[in-house]
């Protein structure tokens, strides 16, 4: 007979999300960014709202963006927002106006200011006029960086940055341009590459069906048009390719650059138009002369087979073009610009030379022959171009703000959405599928129990939280998972292949923790039995009490831990002597281990540490047996001692394991898994809970944020396109596939706070 042991209010205390009891509201400081800003068509418009819309999605609470768009005289955009300042970049005067406005207010701590010589043409003194009367800190960025300047040039971008407090640019080149042609201090240069956007995989036959290109070989371009594009040496090299490749189409995306069309009209699109008229391309070419949605050009370029970057401007540092090409994985032949020569080595691209009509001819036909050849390209480049995502880019502008505000600010990192969209990706009408190459499931991957349990337990919760029916066929489908896995004697198989059949793996591999999950999933489903129908929980039920018969043969750490926490959340009086046999393992375990200052269950930390203090708080929470709180409490507190540094997580590696016996253990950077910090998470949770510490409740904070860009790369773990997680944080990268195991563990850490 099952017997609620804890009371109601106890019951679903242990389950609920936790939440401070403190209303936390935050000072912002305000940051000017001054820029040309939509609806005026301009790549630094489009590249200041892109890093706006991240910078406010991922720290809204941490400081308030006010916008100041530029404008020439003849120029009145209206803007979605209302606009306090302005700069008519025509007007010296409205230079010092502006630079009065700033001053005045006192919430204002930071101007950041976007830098094209052309903007500031036509007022000589403004931009000097302005920067020496703001008495705000300045940041710059740089988008254009000319090599070999004239003295009149070195003079000017030498006195602006004696005025500012950095100057950002977007390449490495350009960096050492700065500081070699320039002598500006290498330390007051920052480099922060071109934001990109994240996008999901889809598949490029749909795509292109959508668009009436199906069978077409896609060649595109995109851009404000103009002659410096040298979109006439695609033109010319495209006989040629059409000769090897007659389902070619050549897409040339995008509106006349404004500034020509008032000046020369569209005399430039007329050219080409009738440079295809004599070439005979008709049938190959399509001008789509429109400044597309965001959606849609990402659309476009997604379907694209090979991107074309035929600029013949030999100083363009950047081009926000390219990065938009070479984050949607395209492959891209380039020639030479600063942009393409840093990021296109390492066999990421193609480099011809500029107005060469033949090479380009000779690569694109090479690579439209080869289907692996582009697929790697594709691969490289979003394995390349992860780091330059937009919301990497905000962390890296957040960190630069937070270091020149006056009072340092906080970074308080947003807490996302809940999205379920890569776990039901992965997920077959069998299970889970175990692995993923970025985001594309991998189902030669196969099955397994462990990662079908957790995914159990993240159904669990979110049904708890939303109610939403659609979890119910989720959490079908994984305890479905667990009955299959479940062996005639109560234990479980953990390896399944894509043919459904279990796999050698399961015959030479330890699979005691994966019977321990399996235990904590079924009594996790059990603790919200009220809300569920009847099935489910009478299915959970036969199941872990047929597995229990083999429990007391198990003797991992771990996997103790695992069922300790799932009779705790089953909650069956019958099964309290169990659970108390196996927290007796664990203390005695401590006790042998335990000296002065070594506080801790083994001799070593491994993996999955935080699990067992929480096992413990567990079993007290169940029997009030005060040795399991003791040790509970006094565990955690050595583990945290070894993770948490200045309100950073940084988990134990997978490269080297954290030894009793010596003094001092090497220091290990990477090797981080996104598991062991959603275990400290829960764990995190529990003794919230129980203990009502507030420390505890910013720890998980501090560790979610993890997640978010708070590691010591910088860069975001969790993909918010895909609702995936990355694998892993490494010492120089992170591992972009987002397999079973790292999605489900952000999910159980993201689910156990509110939404």
């Amino acid at each position: 007979m099952n017997k609620n042991i804890n009371s109601d209010v106890e019951e679903k205390a242990k389950r609920r999300p936790v939440q401070s009891t403190k209303n936390t509201t935050y000072y912002r400081p305000e940051i000017v960014f001054i820029s040309t800003f939509p609806p005026k068509v301009c790549g630094i418009a489009t590249y200041s709202q892109d890093l706006i819309k991240s910078l406010q999605l991922k720290f809204s609470e941490s400081f308030k963006i006010i916008i100041c768009p530029m404008e020439t005289e003849d120029e009145n955009y209206q803007y979605p927002e209302k606009i306090e300042y302005r700069l008519n970049t025509s007007d010296t005067i409205s230079y010092l106006e502006l630079a009065d406005k700033i001053n005045k207010n006192d919430n204002i701590q930071l101007v950041m200011l976007q830098h094209e010589f052309g903007f500031f043409n036509e007022s000589k003194n403004g931009l000097s006029l302005f920067l020496q009367n703001v008495k705000k800190d300045i940041i710059i960025t740089f988008h254009t960086v000319l090599p070999k300047p004239n003295q009149e040039l070195k003079e000017k971008v030498m006195e602006i940055s004696r005025l500012c407090k950095s100057i950002i640019v977007m390449t490495g080149i350009s960096a050492d341009i700065l500081s070699n042609d320039y002598d500006i201090p290498f330390e007051k240069i920052i480099m922060i590459p071109h934001g990109t956007h994240l996008l999901p995989f889809i598949d490029k036959i749909s795509l292109k069906t959508k668009y009436g290109l199906k069978d077409k070989k896609v060649l595109s371009t995109f851009g404000l048009l103009g002659s410096g594009k040298n979109i006439e040496t695609t033109l010319k090299a495209l006989p040629e390719i059409i000769s090897q490749n007659p389902d070619v189409m050549f897409l040339i995306i995008g509106k006349t650059h404004p500034g020509i069309v008032k000046n020369e009209g569209e005399k430039y699109r007329d050219f080409l138009q009738e440079t295809i008229k004599k070439l005979h391309l008709e049938k190959h070419t399509l001008f789509i002369n429109q400044y597309l949605p965001l959606d849609e050009l990402l659309d476009y370029l997604q379907l694209t087979n090979i991107y074309l970057f035929t600029s013949k401007d030999r100083h363009q540092a950047v081009s926000g073009t390219f990065s938009y090409a070479i984050s949607c994985g395209c492959p891209i032949i380039s020639t030479p610009i600063p942009h393409a020569l840093e990021v296109l080595k390492e066999d990421m691209g193609i480099i011809i030379d500029f107005e060469t009509p033949e090479q380009l001819s000779s690569a694109v036909n090479k690579l439209l022959q080869n289907e692996n050849a582009q697929e790697k390209l594709r691969s490289k480049n979003l394995e390349k171009m992860a780091p330059t995502a937009w919301e990497n880019s905000s962390v890296s502008h957040a960190l630069l703000f937070q270091q020149y505000s006056q009072d340092k600010m906080t970074l308080h990192y947003t807490l996302p959405t809940i999205n379920l969209s890569h776990i039901k990706n992965m997920t077959t009408d069998f299970g889970m599928i175990q692995f993923s190459k970025i985001n594309k499931p991998d189902i030669d991957s196969g099955y397994t129990l462990d990662d079908n349990a957790r995914a159990l337990i993240v159904a669990c919760r979110h049904y708890e939280l939303n109610r939403d029916e659609s979890d119910l066929t989720l959490i079908s489908t994984y305890l479905n998972v667990i009955k299959f896995c479940q062996q005639p004697d109560g234990s479980f198989l953990n390896y399944v292949d894509r043919q459904k059949k279990f796999a050698q793996q399961n015959y030479e591999t330890n699979l005691e923790d994966s019977n321990g999950r399996a235990i904590w999933a079924l009594g996790y489903l059990l603790s919200i039995k009220e809300i569920l129908p009847q099935f489910y929980y009478d299915e959970a039920d036969s199941i872990i009490e047929k597995s229990l018969s083999s429990v007391e043969k198990i003797h991992s750490t771990r996997a103790m831990a695992f069922i300790i926490k799932g009779l705790h959340y089953q909650n069956s009086e019958n099964n309290i002597p169990l659970l108390k046999k196996l927290a007796d393992r664990l203390v005695k375990m401590y006790q042998h281990e335990k000296h002065s200052d070594w506080h801790w269950f083994e001799s070593y930390l491994t993996y999955g540490n935080s699990l067992l203090p929480e096992a413990l708080l567990c079993a007290w929470i169940t029997t009030k047996d005060e040795i399991y709180k003791q040790i509970a409490d006094e565990s955690f507190r050595f583990l945290l001692s070894k993770i948490f540094a200045e309100g950073n997580i940084k988990v134990i590696s997978n490269k080297g394991w954290l030894q009793k016996e010596i003094i001092k253990n090497p220091e290990t950077i990477g090797g981080e898994q996104p598991i062991d910090v959603a275990y400290t998470i829960l764990a995190l949770s529990t003794f919230y809970k129980v203990f009502k510490d507030e420390k505890y409740l910013q720890m998980m904070k501090d560790a979610f944020n993890w997640f978010l860009g708070k590691n010591h790369l910088h860069q975001i773990i969790y993909n918010p396109a895909t609702g995936g997680c990355y694998d892993g944080l490494e010492e120089k990268n992170v591992n972009l596939n987002q397999g079973a195991e790292s999605t489900v563990s952000y999910l159980m850490a993201r689910l156990c706070f509110p939404q």
